[in-house]
């Protein structure tokens, strides 16, 4: 590879290269030759941006996790509009797209990277912190509106609705959830919560 090649936005190419190699590939393949080869530039770019390839990782999870909560505002925007059902189940569909489920392989396997990702104070899963929080907000915007019940424990209900969603989408050999089987599923662990 030239070493030559001028990258504008280093890192945001690196890191569009590393989830294109994710999905074409999957986890076992995410090296970083891998994904230098794929951005088209020399190994040492990542190096020059990264301390090394678990760093690149880290990096990779963080703005992952920023763009779910970048999808607070939006999903917040839908409160009172559609239905609860609906709306729950297109930001669940987003957030669950193949590359966050691929990370989130990616950070079980990776010793190295789950340890630096805690040092930073990151605990629990990342992105699935970051899911929950993004149900549980619009949960909360909803039960101002009065379509989730103020007694409802949002609290429990939005992880108890991340995990079940993710069940559905972590099995990479089959296609995603149906869209029934995904609203069955939001339908029932919201119960009773759900008003009207």
């Amino acid at each position: 590879m030239p070493t030559g090649v001028a990258l504008t936005d280093a890192r945001r190419q690196l890191f569009d290269a590393a989830e294109r190699v994710l999905l074409r590939d999957g986890v076992e393949a995410l090296t970083s030759r891998a994904v230098t080869a794929e951005a088209g530039c020399a190994k040492g770019v990542l190096h020059r941006h990264f301390a090394d390839f678990d760093d690149f990782l880290v990096d990779l999870v963080r703005d992952r996790a920023q763009w779910i909560e970048r999808r607070d505002g939006e999903l917040r925007a839908t409160a009172g509009t559609g239905s609860v059902v609906a709306n729950l189940c297109t930001a669940l569909d987003d957030v669950f797209d193949t590359i966050v489920v691929s990370i989130l392989g990616l950070t079980i396997a990776r010793d190295e990277m789950r340890r630096r990702l805690r040092r930073d104070g990151s605990h629990g899963l990342p992105l699935v912190r970051e899911a929950v929080r993004l149900v549980a907000g619009y949960l909360h915007a909803e039960a101002e509106l009065g379509r989730i019940s103020t007694e409802a424990d949002i609290d429990t209900l939005a992880p108890t609705l991340i995990g079940a969603a993710h069940l559905r989408y972590a099995d990479r050999e089959t296609d995603p959830p149906s869209d029934e089987e995904l609203h069955r599923v939001v339908r029932t662990v919201l119960g009773t919560a759900l008003l009207g």
